[in-house]
């Protein structure tokens, strides 16, 4: 009997896409990372769900790994967007929560450090970023304003002689209480632009409280972050954000990860459901076996194998040089998309028990309506296609 293709590091892989996109090195890497989930961070994320905490053990076993620049690893590829894409994949297939987390630290943090500090700020930083010695969050969303954040943003900052002072308040802000830096985006008073500053979570003046209730990504710390006449000084301004032309093309850079992290989720859903039907009896005989539930797991296979291949191309297109708005949103709307119906199928073969947390399965279709909806909504992201395809904008 014929058997779907398994790759070492990524699971199920049809049409062997991974097969040439990385190196015998980096592709050891990604290997080692998903057996270290699975030994390590898959037997905490049911308890993590239902007392809705970050465990510390998660963090203890991914930083020894140094994902950020793994031995034996050429420093160009280990910085690529290919291999950044897989991590988040094969981290998101485990679990969404730990892939945001780490790709707090890894994508966004990192991203916007390298790509909007001084080359004597990247430099500096870099490297403690990378071994997890400093530690940071991205501070854009606010209470009022998400996506019409460039536009709207309420959060300022105010030039008083050699500081700068900050006020404002900044809402589903990932890991905020955990980290050192909250990289905080605030309007210029002088001149209306968008700037960036690097302002310690114990500085004077910042308040944060963490949201409760949620219903998706629960181990992962969101909070609100009060900012009240916040001072720091202008070195912790990040010298190459100077406005929201800057900041959008950071964020054009990192909509990819969570093209990426949604592909991830939808292997993860798959493997799940998989799993369940295979040991669950109904009628004499095991689950799996039934026509329409074949069904469901071969549109599973197909959404995850179209959503592989369109986020390994524009990961291609984007270690070429080229980064387009148009082409990261298309890859995160429509990932999104079908990791929805992805993770909805998922459920429906595991039935009433597709809610519990011990079949794993109810874990991605929760967190498939976060995925969906940050990073740019369906909405918005369909918005910038549809700019590049008409030349007229539909943005107000």
């Amino acid at each position: 009997m014929r058997t779907i293709p398994v790759d070492a590091a990524i699971g199920l892989d049809p049409f062997g896409i991974a097969a040439d996109r990385l190196s015998p090195a980096a592709h050891a890497t990604l290997q080692q990372l998903r057996e270290t989930l699975e030994r390590d961070v898959q037997p905490l994320l049911a308890d993590a769900w239902e007392t809705a905490s970050m465990p510390d053990g998660i963090l203890d076993a991914l930083i020894p790994l140094e994902l950020m620049s793994p031995a034996g690893v050429d420093e160009i590829e280990a910085g690529s967007s290919m291999f950044a894409g897989f991590r988040n994949y094969v981290l998101a297939r485990t679990d969404v929560s730990v892939a945001t987390l780490y790709n707090a630290q890894a994508g966004l943090f990192r991203t916007l450090v390298a790509r909007g500090g001084s080359a004597a700020q990247a430099a500096e930083l870099d490297p403690l970023i990378r071994s997890f010695a400093v530690t940071g969050t991205f501070a854009l969303t606010e209470p009022e304003h998400g996506s019409d954040i460039a536009g709207g943003m309420a959060t300022t900052a105010e030039r008083v002689g050699g500081e700068w002072v900050i006020r404002g308040e900044k809402r589903w802000i990932g890991a905020a209480a955990a980290s050192d830096l909250l990289a905080v985006f605030a309007r210029d008073r002088a001149d209306g632009q968008v700037k960036a500053f690097l302002v310690p979570r114990t500085a004077d003046g910042v308040i944060v409280s963490p949201i409760d209730g949620k219903i998706a990504l629960r181990p992962m710390q969101n909070a609100v972050v009060a900012l009240a006449d916040v001072r720091v000084p202008d070195s912790a301004r990040l010298a190459r954000i100077s406005s929201w032309h800057d900041v959008s093309a950071v964020l054009g850079a990192l909509r990819s990860d969570v093209a990426w992290i949604a592909t991830g989720l939808q292997a993860g859903a798959l493997e799940a459901a998989i799993a369940y039907v295979r040991r669950r009896e109904q009628f004499g005989r095991p689950i799996g076996g039934f026509q329409l539930v074949q069904e469901k797991l071969a549109r599973m296979l197909g959404n995850l194998t179209a959503s592989l291949a369109m986020v390994v191309q524009l990961s291609a297109r984007q270690d070429a040089g080229e980064y387009r708005d148009e082409s990261s949103a298309l890859a995160k709307l429509q990932t999104a998309r079908m990791a929805r119906e992805t993770v909805a199928l998922g459920r429906e073969v595991a039935g009433g028990n597709g809610l519990l947390l011990e079949h794993d399965v109810a874990r991605f279709f929760a967190d498939a309506e976060a995925v969906y909806t940050y990073e740019g909504t369906h909405e918005v992201n369909s918005l910038i296609v549809g700019r590049a395809l008409t030349g007229a904008s539909a943005f107000v």
